[in-house]
């Protein structure tokens, strides 16, 4: 087979300030080790040969309590603290691009085989698409469990273990 392109999937990182309930100071997300290490991740993948980087957005969305606390906390009123709280942030787009890009490729018969590398159900509707016009599907679940829809709308489920040379088609039981 010919590789088309590899299309990586990711959002531009958050950098926003915000200010954390209940005298948590100013977060300022820009800030994270995680930031500058994305930033560079995406500079080098931008000048890989036959990759194609597809860039969402992050999104803040307020406060959350920490699951965990919340299951620990007993009687009527748990005690919050700012240390309890955690951000909500969302991924925008990126779903969208993926289903997008599928489309095309297949619609154009740009790719006869598309590998898609996740355990998202929610690219059920992309995968069937595919598939509808021909083109094969390998599905590539990294270890995540997926639903058995994923499977079903999959030509070949291939089990790729993270740091490891086996490679082989996934048990399906």
């Amino acid at each position: 087979m010919r590789l088309h392109r590899v299309y990586y999937y990711d959002s531009v990182p958050l950098e926003t300030i915000h200010e954390k309930p209940l005298e948590g100071g100013l977060v300022k997300f820009g800030e994270s080790g995680l930031v500058s290490q994305s930033k560079q991740l995406f500079e080098q993948l931008a000048h890989q040969e036959h990759l194609a980087l597809r860039l969402g957005e992050l999104a803040f969305r307020g406060w959350s309590i920490n699951s965990k606390k919340l299951k620990k906390s007993s009687g009527k009123n748990p005690s919050i603290t700012s240390d309890d709280l955690v951000p909500n942030i969302i991924q925008k787009g990126v779903d969208m691009r993926i289903g997008m890009d599928i489309a095309a490729l297949t619609l154009k018969k740009i790719a006869s085989v598309i590998v898609l590398v996740t355990g998202d159900s929610d690219f059920v509707p992309a995968m069937k698409f595919a598939r509808r016009e021909g083109a094969e599907l390998y599905l590539v679940p990294l270890g995540q469990m997926v639903k058995h829809s994923m499977i079903e709308h999959s030509d070949i489920v291939l089990d790729i273990q993270v740091g490891t040379q086996k490679i082989e088609p996934a048990k399906t039981a």
